[in-house]
């Protein structure tokens, strides 16, 4: 409470002087500020005179000298403030009207001090917005979660590891575009609002489409849209933008996220698998420096062979009998809990055979995965876009890329079998009676797509945010998100 009090009494006398500044014929918020260089620039400008501007976040007056600190997203540098440089009006205006978080525009040289300290002699100093509210806590930084994502902008002024984080998320989105791009990939966008859940086993959000008098859902995935695209002839297409599942939420899982989905003609999952593999590498040595991250304590390179792990012969060795035979779901349960892997209790949400095998792969393979490792040989069940490997159809080819326990990229080869894919889709209509909600629809648009051919193909999706968060070790998902949906 005394901390509220505080912020308002500063807001109080921070309104008063903006009355203030009206009475003085000065505007609080003017209508620009011409400046020379960043500053960035200003940095690398010993000797010169520069007129930059900023937000101060330090301010220190010693009688008839001082020093500020002003800052934009990219750097922050000293200002030196005295006396000798501006007149008697100016510097009492300065001391008197100019607060921390205000913004300002700086005219001077630039020198460094005999600390080492890059340093602007201000020769004038602009009031270009006057700041109604002080920054958090005299500048330390906000510790408070709920704050941090509620007012993110308060998190980015005081806290260089959140302006890192987001730099970072913005040069990761930039050079995927450009690296798919150059390797002949084109971009392009398709429907947010669409009329059959398609593309991916998960729960949609709905809304209701006024105008068409329609039901409507959120796209959980690109898909079969990006697909469509292919079957125009675009032999290598791609689109990053937001999805959205209607689940869960944890420390790892958002339910509107950004990812990233491209299609390539041509290809099969290994070549999929090849092309991440070396994207990934480039991309981390451009976007951090190095491909070697921490997390948990320990060190990851990604530039080393990945680990395999057969997904099917694993999990047969797991539950010790050839699983992919199963189609009764109680009778699965039944020999799940007789090795004692689970209860009934802990099976119960499992509504289908699908998502029975999900769950425990999730839970005995998945949660012990550490390095990043490729996780191949999926039960075709769980996969009904997927292509049916030509020796065994009851899996797929397809892998994913998992570390620390979570699943960070997905590809597959797909199925451009128009008689299989109605079938498969058909399927995920009886497991839909059954209660799984996270089933897809007949896309018939997608089918009738289909029946007029499409090239062999191979697409894969990459989540940018949780990415983003394995390669900062940050313990939330909605850390690397700038406004994540609050309550």
């Amino acid at each position: 409470m005394a901390e509220q009090n505080i912020s308002n009494n500063e807001v109080d006398i921070r309104k008063n002087k903006i009355e203030e500044l009206k009475k003085m014929g000065e505007i609080p918020y003017k209508e620009k500020f011409e400046r020379t260089c960043t500053i960035a620039e200003a940095r690398e400008s010993v000797g010169k005179r520069v007129k930059i501007a900023g937000r101060i976040i330090f301010k220190r007056v010693m009688g008839k000298f001082g020093f500020i600190q002003i800052r934009d997203f990219f750097a922050k540098i000293q200002v030196s403030v005295g006396r000798n440089e501006l007149s008697e009006e100016d510097y009492d205006f300065y001391k008197k009207m100019i607060d921390i978080a205000d913004f300002v525009g700086v005219e001077g040289e630039v020198y460094i001090t005999q600390t080492g300290e890059v340093t602007v002699k201000a020769e004038k100093v602009t009031l270009l917005s006057k700041t109604l509210r002080p920054l958090p806590e005299k500048f330390h930084g906000l510790n408070d979660t709920e704050t941090i994502y509620r007012q993110r902008y308060l998190d980015l002024i005081t806290n260089e590891q959140s302006r890192k984080v987001f730099l970072t998320r913005s040069k990761v989105e930039s050079f995927i575009r450009r690296y798919l791009e150059d390797n002949g990939f084109i971009e392009v966008e398709t429907p947010v609002l669409q009329t059959s859940v398609s593309g991916a086993s998960a729960k949609p959000f709905y809304t209701h489409h006024n105008a068409l008098d329609i039901e409507c859902n959120l796209r959980i995935a690109k898909e079969t849209w990006l697909k469509q695209c292919i079957c125009a002839g675009i032999d290598r297409v791609y689109e990053l933008g937001k999805d959205f599942r209607n689940e869960g939420m944890d420390t790892t899982h958002l339910q509107e996220f950004t990812q990233v989905e491209w299609y390539a003609s041509y290809w099969n999952f290994e070549d999929n698998l090849k092309f991440f593999h070396t994207m990934i590498i480039k991309l981390l040595k451009e976007c951090i420096g190095t491909t070697k991250v921490q997390c948990k304590g320990k060190e990851i390179d990604f530039d080393s062979e990945w680990p395999r792990i057969n997904y099917v012969e694993r999990l047969r060795e797991i539950l010790g009998f050839d699983f992919l035979r199963e189609t009764d779901l109680e009778e699965f349960k039944r020999k799940v809990v007789e090795k004692c892997l689970f209860t009934y209790g802990d099976l119960e949400e499992c509504k289908s055979v699908r998502t029975l095998i999900d769950y425990i792969y999730k839970r005995k393979i998945r949660a012990e995965i550490f390095e990043p490792t490729i996780i191949y040989n999926y039960p075709a069940v769980l996969m009904p876009l997927a292509r049916r490997n030509d020796k065994d159809d009851r899996i797929v080819d397809a892998f994913q890329v998992v570390a620390d326990g979570a699943e960070l990229v997905k590809a597959y080869s797909e199925l451009v079998d128009p008689f299989v894919q109605r079938k498969l889709l058909e399927e995920q209509l009886e497991e839909k009676a059954q209660g799984d909600e996270e089933t897809m629809d007949v896309d018939e648009d997608f089918l009738l797509s289909m029946e007029h051919g499409m090239p062999p193909i191979s697409g894969l999706g990459f989540g940018i945010d949780r990415f983003v968060q394995f390669i900062f070790d940050l313990p939330n998902i909605r850390d690397t998100v700038l406004f994540p949906l609050m309550r």
